[in-house]
């Protein structure tokens, strides 16, 4: 065992971790040249455009020290996306050490920080790197000096790398032998594993991703998850090499798969404990808890027919994405669909993306929405995912919104800007501290359903892409919260209501009109567009109809001959109107999407 280091790496996005993971396969003889591409382990294509880690990896390398002793070094890379946190936090409790990578161009992110204090509460060896020191735009001694105020280290601590031409990572190398701890845990004892990830093979089913605490895991035992108490025979074991390396036995201190015929993994959640059936252990692993989706939309497909074959890409992405959780659904405009949630935007974009990309869908999405928590005036407390569940006006007592704590990192000349988004979004001012002379740390706490619209991207086009976010759920708070439905000729369209305050309910109503208006083609009778609370009407705008000139063929004769015809143009319309129903184009939904 104490041969064995088990350590992640932390970064922000784009700060060079999955190449840096590549010099480590490169150097340990894990991968050969010829196996060699660019971000071995990200092996989505999303992945690797986006530059993101979307689904966390693990992987073992064997490396002789300079010393000569031979160590097993298990890297358990991990996303670095604000959404999947919690992956983060199991990620980090199946390690001993954690290399914090920073990018010597950019300096400290906001999330970096985020999961950096994630690994200091869990008593992790921190070991920081400053990467891309060969880029001409690297400012080595001043990010340095961030990292130095950052962690209380000595400047000598910090290692420098490049992780695209390969200098200093065998000095890393030696640095995880020499600074983290070998792991501790005793082979005797009963078997405790936390699951930390696991993926779906559509031959094996589930195979999860594993770090031994105690006790040890022998091929063929019966073993049971404590989470969701179900059994299974363990008939795979081993490490996670670039293949799967089948093993006999696991024991404490080790990382390594399991395979036992799991069809789902609804059965293998992430942070779960695995243990023997035969004497097992009596507590699972604390810290355990079950992902809730954030955010909130309908995914619905453009031509109807297509409604199973969306049930059946659901479901296949649910079996990779056990976060991903969806409930059918109607609506008049838009047909049968499906209500789904999501653990934050990205998650939501990285859904619609694969859905596109893997199943060939074409799907329309609502506006996304969080859970609003409703009191009713006889105290029923009811959760609303969705616009059209919201309980009538005069049967609200209160209603409870989420609300998230958001940390902004950014250079000091936008403070500004920032300050007037936040303020917009409703956001309550905490605190600003100072990082250096030229950054500053901004925290704000700010109602959720503000954040999901489309906060990040005017974050970033105020700060010319310069600021960086992180977030944290902190709880829900009283607000006072309006249904907006919009009306087309006095019936309301259900995929176009949404949730507002009361105080942007006009402003909102007003331009979703106007907008609509532009969309929306014309018919042979006029069409009223309305936006209302309740039944009070807050905005109004028409659509003219389309008129044929019935007083072309009067030329000169008594007026009341053309008020017949006039009269009788009337009554057809009137006729029309009453049977007719407004085609909304597919435009007007995703309008919605992009209202400025």
């Amino acid at each position: 065992m104490k041969n064995i280091r088990n350590f992640c790496i932390i970064a922000h996005i784009d700060h060079g971790k999955s190449t840096l993971a590549d010099r480590l396969l490169e150097r340990t003889g894990t991968i050969t040249e010829r196996e060699m591409q660019d971000q071995v382990l990200d092996d989505m294509d999303l992945e690797r455009e986006r530059g993101i880690t979307i689904k966390s990896h693990a992987i073992r390398m064997d490396y002789n020290s300079r010393s000569g002793d031979k160590y097993s070094l298990n890297l358990i890379d991990t996303p670095g996306h604000v959404d999947f946190a919690y992956e983060v936090s199991r990620a980090l409790k199946a390690c001993e050490g954690a290399i914090l990578v920073v990018d010597a161009s950019q300096g400290v992110e906001a999330q970096t920080i985020s999961n950096l204090y994630q690994a200091i509460d869990q008593g992790l060896e921190i070991i920081p790197v400053l990467n891309k020191i060969d880029l001409p735009g690297a400012n080595v001694e001043e990010v340095a000096q961030q990292v130095i105020d950052l962690l209380g280290c000595k400047r000598e601590d910090i290692l420098p790398v490049s992780g695209k031409t390969g200098m200093g990572v065998d000095d890393l190398l030696e640095a995880v032998i020499e600074k983290i701890p070998a792991p501790t845990g005793d082979p005797t004892k009963p078997l405790t594993a936390l699951i930390f990830d696991s993926v779906f093979n559509s031959y094996r089913g589930s195979v999860v991703y594993v770090r031994i605490m105690d006790g040890t895991l022998k091929k063929g035992e019966k073993i049971r998850f404590m989470q969701t108490d179900k059994v299974y025979s363990a008939e795979e074991i081993g490490f996670l090499s670039v293949k799967n390396s089948p093993q006999p036995t696991l024991s404490a201190g080790q990382v390594g798969y399991i395979i036992g015929s799991v069809k789902t993994l609804e059965d293998t959640k992430v942070g779960d404990t695995v243990t023997t059936v035969t004497n097992g252990a009596p507590e699972p692993i604390p810290g355990y808890k079950v992902v809730k989706p954030m955010v909130f939309s309908g995914i619905y497909p453009t031509n109807s027919e297509d409604f199973e074959s969306l049930r059946t890409a659901l479901e296949k992405l649910q079996l990779n994405d056990a976060a991903l959780q969806y409930t059918p659904e109607t609506s008049v405009a838009l047909g049968f669909g499906f209500r789904t949630g999501f653990l934050g935007m990205l998650h939501m974009e990285i859904v619609q993306e694969r859905l596109d990309r893997e199943f060939d869908m074409d799907i329309i999405t609502t506006v996304p929405n969080v859970e609003y928590e409703v009191v009713k005036v006889d105290g029923e407390r009811v959760v609303v995912d969705n616009p059209s569940d919201m309980p009538p006006v005069g049967l609200i007592d209160e209603i409870y919104e989420p609300y998230i704590r958001a940390q902004i990192i950014t250079p000091a000349e936008y403070i500004g800007a920032i300050m007037k988004l936040c303020q917009e979004r409703r956001g309550m001012f905490i605190n600003t501290q100072y990082l250096d002379t030229k950054r500053v740390d901004i925290t704000y706490e700010i109602p959720m359903a503000e954040v999901v619209f489309d906060f990040y991207d005017k974050l970033k086009s105020n700060t010319k892409g310069y600021a960086s976010l992180d977030y944290e759920f902190i709880g829900s708070r009283p607000g006072k919260m309006v249904r907006l439905d919009i009306l087309l000729n006095g019936e309301p369209v259900d995929a176009l209501s949404s949730i507002v305050h009361r105080d942007k309910a006009y402003d909102w109503g007003k331009k979703l009109c106007a907008k609509l208006k532009d969309l929306i083609p014309r018919q042979m009778y006029e069409v009223i567009i309305q936006a209302a609370i309740g039944t009070k009407i807050i905005s109004r705008d028409s659509i003219r109809a389309l008129r044929k000139d019935v007083l072309a063929k009067c030329y000169g004769g008594d007026i009341s001959r053309k008020r017949k015809l006039l009269e009788k143009q009337k009554e057809g319309k009137k006729r029309m109107k009453q049977v007719g129903s407004v085609e909304i184009p597919q435009e007007a939904f995703l309008a919605v999407l992009s209202m400025d």
